[in-house]
């Protein structure tokens, strides 16, 4: 389920292999007070949530997550001092399955790489 006002897309392109999408994190969505109050860091499972979502808009249907595989968290993502993210979704239709493989980052940072399958719902 969408987490209300947690981000805003800046941008997005349509690329060969997928989407490129710049979005803004809301370093005042209360999901921060819970995580962690004093040093805010994006959960991880709320980014997973992003990248679902954007694919969902990129093809046009809804999706669930059937699996996901190689989810490296590589670096923190706190909103208050890197609130702008840049999103790499390669993705691939394959019958009634979605392949997805993203790298997310912040300036010159790679904060998440993943891969996942999803089913079209």
């Amino acid at each position: 389920m969408p987490i209300k006002n947690l981000y805003k897309i800046i941008s997005s392109e349509k690329t060969e292999s997928g989407v490129f999408v710049k979005i803004h994190i809301d370093k005042d969505n209360p999901i921060f007070k819970g995580h962690f109050p004093e040093n805010p860091i994006m959960p991880g499972v709320c980014m997973l949530q992003i990248i679902k979502e954007i694919t969902e808009q990129a093809i046009g249907r809804k999706l669930r997550m059937r699996q996901a595989n190689n989810v490296k968290f590589l670096s923190l993502i706190n909103p208050e001092v890197n609130p702008n993210l840049t999103l790499d979704i390669a993705i691939t239709e394959e019958g009634d399955e979605v392949k997805v493989k993203n790298i997310s980052s912040f300036e010159n940072t790679v904060a998440l790489k993943m891969g996942a399958i999803y089913k079209i719902i």
